[in-house]
């Protein structure tokens, strides 16, 4: 099979998963020195992708020009006149990308698309007859694509995907004071799979009375809000949330010495950097495949419950109506997996 030279990479949101797709292209590119990729996703997601050589980026405006089989059909027409491709990658599965890659289906290029392994992932969140059991990766799920276009990869992750970056110039005081800087993301875009907000805080308090420095991770007006609460009530707390640009707070995510997670978007971001995260599972359980890249089990904390996990991304209600799966979680578990991390 002739090898494609350039491969567009559909993925479109949610954050954690489209972060999740950048250590699978880096991997893919280094491995095939021939090989350029361009990734099709999200405006606001480009700061992902930076840094990658021979990865390009192209801009969907999803509420905008790009909405709708109009919209996808605008989509395909800006990317077939801007590069040559010689294969798509459908990396999400979803209607969306389904419709573009059809039109390119149609226009006679290669396609391949992602294998979500729906049966199994049923079989592992159903309520009767549960089975237990590790599912492939998302990461590898990615991968296997490329290989289905003829690209052979191997996924390494013993080394980070990015380095440490510059951070803005408004946090270089927080990072002088010899002190271990701890950021915490208590959100998750479902209530199932965070941790109940009164006894983060309480973590958060407990944190900073050992001479921690904490930085707060969020994302809109509401979850700032409350954090800026937070930063206001508890010394050597600081919110980070809704003051600086995605791609600022990549920058100050890197330079973290532990991030503090709920099964979401910030746990992959941290990983991107080879920042140790201490991740708080509930509904959703990482046998899924939806750990953060190179992240550990032994820094997980989660509670051991026959009903776990109860849907894959959280989606769903408990299924015994009590949120037992972070409720049966102490604050003492999350504070041991920080000092042990």
């Amino acid at each position: 099979m002739q090898q494609p030279q350039h491969i567009l990479v559909i993925r479109f949101s949610a954050m954690g998963d489209v972060a999740m797709t950048v250590p699978v292209i880096k991997n893919v590119l280094q491995q095939n020195p021939q090989l350029h990729i361009t990734v099709v996703s999200n405006a606001f997601l480009q700061p992902l992708f930076q840094g990658i050589e021979r990865c390009h980026f192209h801009p969907a405006f999803l509420k905008a020009q790009h909405k709708g089989v109009s919209g996808m059909y605008r989509l395909y027409k800006e990317l077939k006149t801007a590069y040559t491709f010689t294969a798509i990658a459908d990396l999400h599965s979803v209607l969306r990308s389904t419709i573009l890659k059809t039109f390119f289906t149609i226009s006679g290029y290669k396609t391949a698309t992602i294998d979500k392994g729906r049966k199994e992932k049923r079989e592992l969140t159903r309520k009767e007859n549960k089975i237990l059991r590790p599912l492939t990766s998302t990461h590898e799920r990615y991968a296997e694509v490329f290989r289905k276009l003829g690209v052979a990869v191997v996924l390494n992750n013993e080394f980070p995907v990015f380095s440490k970056q510059t951070l803005p110039a408004a946090t270089h005081n927080l990072f002088v004071t010899g002190k271990k800087i701890i950021g915490v993301a208590p959100f998750a875009q479902h209530e199932e799979k965070m941790y109940p907000l009164d006894k983060m805080k309480a973590v958060v308090q407990q944190m900073a009375a050992e001479s921690n420095t904490i930085l707060l991770f969020g994302g809109g007006e509401k979850e700032a809000t409350i954090l800026q609460q937070w930063a206001d009530e508890i010394e050597g707390v600081h919110n980070m949330a809704g003051k600086f640009s995605f791609a600022e707070e990549l920058a100050i995510i890197s330079n973290l010495n532990r991030m503090v997670s709920m099964d979401s978007a910030n746990m992959h971001l941290a990983s991107l950097f080879g920042v140790p995260v201490v991740s708080i599972w509930g509904a959703t359980h990482w046998y899924a495949g939806f750990n953060g890249w190179a992240q550990l089990e032994k820094n997980m904390v989660q509670a051991a419950l026959s009903c776990r996990p109860c849907s894959v991304f959280g989606n769903k209600p408990c299924y015994r109506g009590d949120h037992a799966c972070m409720e049966m979680i102490t604050q003492q578990m999350i504070l041991d997996k920080i000092k042990n991390s």
